[in-house]
C-alpha cells in the first residue's frame, strides 16, 4: 500500500502521547482506526515500531530510528508548504510555559537587533516539546529530562524549583516551603508539558489528591481559585504575576535543567548556532 503523511503523523502522536486512546483524541479520530493506520505503517516497513506488551507503549530500537525520520520528513513538508518561507525563512522558537523567564523580551529584542533579515518568532505550543516533534517550530525552549525523545538539546541553565499557592492560605504566610509542605494540599499537574509529578516526592509522602491541566492557565487558575498548590521554576514568577498567587522557594526539590532542542541528524534552521550563541550571551550577564 502508499504510505501517506497520514501514517507518519499518526505515529508520532502515538509516541508522543504515550497511549493510542489520548493520541486519538488528539487526532480527532477513533481508536480502532489508529491502531489500523499504525499497523499499516509496520507492515509497510517490515517492522514492530512500537511495543504493546506493556500498559505503556515503548518504542522499538527500530521504532526510535524512525521517529527520527519521520519527524524530519514532517517538518520538511510543513516548511515546504508553508507560504511565508516563500519570502523569508523565519526561525520558529517554540516553548510551552515561561520561555526564558524575563530574559524573553530582551532576548527577542537583541534578535531584532542583530538579525533583522530572520525573523524570530516566539510560539508557545501546550504539549511536551511545544511543537518541535510536529514540524511546528524549529526549535524549542525545553524543560526537563528529554533524553527519550531523541532531539539534539543545548543546556543553558537549571532552574530552581519554587512553590506556587494561593495567596491567602497560610502556605503564603511561610518564607520558604517544602515538598511535605505541600503534600496536605491537592497538586495542580500540568500532564501535557508540565516537569512536576509524584515521582518527585518520596513513595511513602506522596500527595494524595491530584488535578490534572492541561496548560499553565488552568494551572494557575486552580492555585489562584484555592483549589490547589503547584511547583515551578524561578522562571514562572517572572512571567506571571497574579494577586492570588504567592510563589516561595522550595527547598528540598531539584532544580530543573533548560535546555534549547532541535531536531538531530536533520536538516536544521541555519540561524539556530547564531541563537544558541546570543541566548548564552544573554544569560551570561545575569
Amino acid at each position: 500500500m502508499t504510505i501517506e503523511l497520514r501514517h507518519l503523523r499518526a505515529f508520532l502522536a502515538i509516541v508522543e502521547e504515550g497511549t493510542i486512546t489520548r493520541a486519538a483524541a488528539r487526532l480527532h479520530t477513533g481508536q480502532p482506526a489508529l491502531s489500523r493506520t499504525l499497523r499499516q505503517l509496520e507492515n509497510h516497513l517490515g517492522t514492530r515500531l512500537i511495543d504493546r506488551s506493556t500498559h505503556h507503549l515503548e518504542l522499538t530500537a527500530a521504532g526510535r530510528t524512525f521517529r527520527d525520520r519521520a519527524a524530519a520528513a514532517l517538518a520538511a513538508v510543513d516548511t515546504a508548504l508553508d507560504p511565508r518561507t516563500l519570502s523569508a525563512l523565519p526561525l520558529r522558537l517554540g516553548h510551552p510555559w515561561a520561555a526564558l523567564g524575563d530574559h524573553t523580551i530582551p532576548l527577542l529584542r537583541r534578535w531584532d537587533e542583530a538579525h533583522p533579515d530572520v525573523p524570530l518568532e516566539l510560539r508557545r505550543i501546550d504539549d511536551r516539546t511545544a511543537g518541535l516533534t510536529r514540524g511546528k517550530v524549529d526549535v524549542a525552549l525545553l524543560r526537563g529530562d528529554l533524553t527519550d525523545l531523541g532531539l539534539a538539546t543545548e543546556l543553558l541553565l537549571e532552574e530552581e524549583r519554587v512553590a506556587v499557592v494561593p495567596a491567602d492560605s497560610d502556605l503564603a504566610d511561610r518564607s520558604t516551603l517544602t515538598l511535605a509542605d505541600l503534600a496536605t494540599w491537592p497538586v495542580a499537574l500540568n500532564t501535557v508539558a508540565g516537569t512536576t509529578t509524584l515521582e518527585l516526592w518520596p513513595p511513602t509522602a506522596r500527595p494524595r489528591t491530584t488535578i490534572e491541566v492541561t496548560n499553565t492557565d488552568e494551572w494557575l487558575t486552580a492555585i489562584a481559585v484555592g483549589r490547589a498548590v503547584g511547583i515551578s521554576t524561578s522562571a514562572t514568577p517572572r512571567l506571571h504575576t497574579h494577586p492570588m498567587i504567592a510563589y516561595r522557594p522550595l527547598t528540598d526539590a531539584p532544580p530543573v535543567p533548560l535546555v534549547l532542542a532541535w531536531h538531530r541528524g536533520t536538516p536544521a534552521h541555519p540561524a539556530i548556532p547564531a541563537l544558541i550563541r546570543l541566548t548564552r550571551e544573554l544569560l551570561a550577564e545575569r
